[in-house]
């Protein structure tokens, strides 16, 4: 969990130390906050492709053992949600699609959150630790949450001084 959040704030402060020094691309925090959930993403996402051989990191039975009995098709969800977490990391990247992928970021992490909570309270071993304790993995879940819909506001609609959410066919100028 820790190289998750660790990965996260390094992502975010170095791209945050990129726009100071002249990235455009980087010159917002909101972005920023974009792009490193992207990279947390590709970390997080590899896990669920991983072969159970592989010990170092965690692989895709740890992420199998999350998953609550009554989903079926477990290893099948596994690569899915991989799958999805990858498309919404691309999807950060791109200022067209930034939004539309933090909002489904955002609602594909409440979707997982039985997950996490059943492997807290089963305590299912993840990479051969105990798994992390539920008063910690809830919010660790709601600040990826937050940050999805934070990162969602950076759209080309908000940076033109028109909110979000507002669509660009009513900006009177």
């Amino acid at each position: 969990m820790f190289v998750v959040i660790g990965t996260l704030a390094v992502a975010l402060l170095v791209f945050r130390l990129l726009g100071v020094l002249g990235v455009r691309r980087f010159a917002t925090w909101r972005v920023s906050a974009a792009h490193a959930l992207a990279a947390m993403l590709v970390v997080t996402a590899s896990a669920h492709f991983v072969p159970a051989g592989v010990t170092f990191m965690p692989n895709h039975e740890d992420m199998v053992r999350m998953v609550p009995p009554f989903v079926p098709f477990p290893s099948f969800v596994v690569y899915a949600s991989g799958v999805l977490e990858l498309l919404g990391a691309a999807g950060l990247v791109l200022a067209r699609t930034r939004r539309a992928a933090g909002i489904s970021l955002a609602v594909l992490f409440v979707l997982l959150l039985p997950a996490n909570i059943y492997a807290a309270v089963s305590a299912a071993p993840f990479n051969g630790e105990t798994a992390t304790p539920l008063w910690l993995r809830i919010p660790e879940q709601v600040l990826y949450i937050g940050i999805a819909l934070w990162a969602a506001g950076s759209t080309l609609a908000s940076r033109s001084g028109v909110p979000a959410w507002q669509p660009r066919s009513k900006v009177v100028s």
